[in-house]
């Protein structure tokens, strides 16, 4: 992937019924990258895509590609190619042919359709595939034909709306590695949207999270979860354990002691706070330790009861209501042959964390 600048939407605006979807939106997508636009439904990413497919045009601003403003530009001479979550493969084509009709219709030669659309085929590995027809195939397979079928033109760009959806679980999970490796193959920018944290995090190389028509936070997937710039990204991206929190000591440069639920704890802060500034304490749950009473250490923590216990394979998670009220999500890596690892429901339990695993930012920081 190289690190330049491809794709950019520029102060857009787009209103439906003259409200704002999106107002005066900025984004910036490099050249041969995994992008993913990820949000809840209603929150505009569908409405992007659409921008830069053609579909709609904005109502102000610039769609900027390769240099090109292309807000003009009518979906069919824009090289850009959208991959639909219905596939939208024509029933009584063969899979060839529904590869290739899009080269048919541009009045490309027989025998260069013919090499491209094998070409294709063997990306998505469907060869020996070409006679087959749509009702023939798996999920799986009809997700390829569709992908073959948006390459095939060789756009610049390749669109991909809630793509995976439709898919089973273990199927997607496979299409997510399917996605990736085709795009490294190709190394050409995919611009994926969806409202599934876990394809955001497992495909991407970075990832725009976004709300309510405004950009909330833009990095890898990797930065989106473990520095979560605002409560909502926090609560969006996985699971998040979130206390107030009221500065009381500066230590040092990002260091800072804070009174959580009326016990002094020392924290480590990306940024500088002052004396009695409110702030958010996240942890995820597998940053907790959770431990019987007995064998708590000499140093802060918060007493509390195992209220729900689930066995998930790799982990055991709990949930745990402190005797402050305050509710916790804990996760810890499954160990059978420890036999006092499971705690039992109504379980009297002590939880902390290790000083700097804790994210800490401040308590107004959400971007409407």
């Amino acid at each position: 992937m190289t690190n330049s600048a491809f794709l950019s939407l520029d102060n857009v605006t787009k209103r439906y019924q003259n409200q704002d979807v999106l107002r005066e939106f900025d984004l910036t997508i490099n050249d041969g990258e995994f992008f993913t636009i990820l949000g809840p439904s209603g929150c505009g990413k569908t409405t992007i895509l659409r921008l830069i497919a053609g579909f709609e045009k904005p109502d102000e601003g610039q769609v900027v590609l390769d240099g090109q403003d292309i807000a003009h530009l009518s979906a069919e001479h824009r090289p850009t190619n959208t991959v639909f979550q219905s596939y939208a493969l024509f029933p009584h084509m063969t899979v060839f042919d529904n590869v290739a009709f899009g080269l048919k219709m541009s009045g490309v030669k027989k025998s260069e359709i013919k090499q491209r659309v094998e070409d294709a085929l063997a990306v998505v590995q469907l060869h020996g595939f070409e006679q087959r027809l749509p009702h023939q195939l798996s999920g799986g397979q009809k997700q390829r034909v569709a992908i073959a079928r948006a390459i095939v033109n060789r756009p610049k760009v390749l669109l991909l709306d809630e793509s995976l959806s439709a898919l089973d679980h273990k199927l997607r999970q496979k299409m997510q590695n399917e996605l990736k490796r085709i795009q490294r193959q190709l190394n050409i920018t995919f611009i994926y949207v969806t409202h599934d944290q876990e394809e955001a995090l497992t495909m991407s190389d970075r990832v725009l999270v976004i709300n309510n028509g405004q950009p909330q936070q833009v990095g890898t997937p990797r930065e989106i979860y473990e520095s979560p710039v605002n409560l909502f990204v926090a609560r969006f991206i996985g699971e998040s354990n979130v206390f107030k929190a009221r500065i009381t000591e500066r230590l040092e440069d990002f260091q800072y002691m804070a009174e959580i639920h009326g016990i002094e704890w020392k924290i480590f802060a990306d940024h500088k706070f002052d004396i009695d500034d409110m702030v958010h304490v996240i942890l995820r749950p597998e940053d907790l330790r959770v431990m019987y009473i007995e064998d708590a250490p000499q140093e802060s923590g918060f007493l509390g009861q195992v209220i729900e216990r689930n066995y998930t394979g790799k982990t055991l998670d709990s949930v745990i209501k402190l005797d402050n009220g305050h509710t916790l999500v804990a996760s810890e890596f499954f160990n059978e042959d420890d036999p006092d690892f499971d705690y039992k429901i109504n379980q009297k339990v002590w939880v902390n964390w290790v000083h700097g695993w804790e994210h800490v930012i401040k308590a107004d920081e959400l971007k409407k």
